[in-house]
C-alpha cells in the first residue's frame, strides 16, 4: 500500500463492479480519486465507500463531451494534475447480427470507442509526465461470442487504442495498457447475462470452463489495475493483462 501517494486518478464507470473496486484499491494506495458514472445516487454511496475525504464524485456520462469536460475542471480545480486515468465505464448487451440495429450500434461505440477515446484525450492537457493510462477490454474481443458482436468489435478497439496511445504519449512517459476481464462478477455482468436468476449456471459453466474454477472478483481486475497504474509495472507498455483466470489461455 501507499503506492500513489500524493496521486490524483480519475476513475469511469466508477460506481460499480470493477471501476468501483479499482476506485478503492487506488484510493487504498494513496491517491485521491475522481470517479465518474450516470447514476448519482450509486456514485454518492461509491464516495462513501471509497472513503469521502479520498474521492469526489462527477455524474456524466462519458459519451457526452460536455460531461467530460465537468469531470475535468472537477480535476483541474483541485490543482494537482493527474497521475492515472482507468477508462473504464463501457455498455453491453447481447443483440444477434440478424437483430442489430442502428441505435444498438450506436450506443456501443458511443461510450465504448467513442466515449474511451475522448475520456483519454481531454485528460491530456492534466496527465502529468510519467502517468498511466488504463483501459478496460474484454476477452469478448477475442471469444466469438454469439449475439456479442458490436461489444466484442468495440472492445477489440479499445485494445488498439492501448497500442497506438503507447506510441503517441511515450515522449511524455506517459505509459498506456489494457487489461481483458473474464468472467467477472460484477452487478452489470449480471444484468447482461440475464439477471440474478442466470447467475448460478454462469457460475456453474465458469467452474467448468475456467482454469481457477470458478468466476473472478472485481477486486482481482482491480489488483492488476493498480500494478499497471503504479511503478511496480514500469516497464510494461501497450500491454494487455487478460484477468480471465485461464480461460482464453489455456
Amino acid at each position: 500500500m501507499g503506492q500513489l501517494e500524493g496521486k490524483t486518478s480519475v476513475v469511469t464507470g466508477g460506481s460499480s463492479g470493477i471501476g468501483l473496486a479499482t476506485a478503492v484499491r487506488l484510493a487504498d494506495e494513496g491517491s485521491y480519486v475522481f470517479v465518474t458514472g450516470r447514476r448519482e445516487a450509486e456514485l454518492e454511496a461509491a464516495v462513501k465507500t471509497i472513503g469521502e475525504d479520498r474521492a469526489t464524485a462527477v455524474v456524466g456520462d462519458i459519451s457526452k463531451l460536455e460531461d467530460l469536460d465537468r469531470l475535468y475542471a472537477a480535476v483541474r480545480a483541485r490543482g494537482k494534475g493527474l497521475d492515472v486515468v482507468v477508462a473504464n465505464a463501457a455498455v453491453g448487451t447481447f443483440v444477434t447480427l440478424e437483430a442489430t440495429t442502428e441505435e444498438h450500434v450506436d450506443q456501443t461505440f458511443a461510450v465504448n470507442v467513442r466515449g474511451t477515446l475522448f475520456t483519454v484525450q481531454k485528460a491530456l492537457p492534466l496527465l502529468n509526465d510519467g502517468a498511466a493510462v488504463v483501459l478496460t477490454g474484454s476477452t469478448a474481443a477475442d471469444r466469438g461470442m454469439e449475439a456479442f458482436g458490436a461489444y466484442a468489435a468495440s472492445k477489440a478497439a479499445v485494445r488498439s487504442f492501448a497500442r497506438t496511445w503507447s506510441n503517441e504519449l511515450r515522449g511524455r512517459g506517459i505509459r498506456v495498457n489494457a487489461i481483458s476481464p473474464g468472467w467477472i462478477e460484477t452487478p452489470g455482468g449480471t444484468a447482461i447475462n440475464g439477471g440474478e436468476e442466470a447467475m448460478p449456471a454462469i457460475r456453474e459453466y465458469a467452474a467448468a470452463t475456467v482454469a481457477k474454477g470458478r468466476m473472478g472478483q472485481p477486486e482481482e481486475a482491480a489488483a492488476v489495475v493498480a500494478f499497471l497504474a503504479t511503478e511496480q509495472s514500469s516497464y510494461v507498455v501497450g500491454a494487455n493483462l487478460y484477468v480471465d483466470g485461464g480461460a482464453n489461455q489455456i
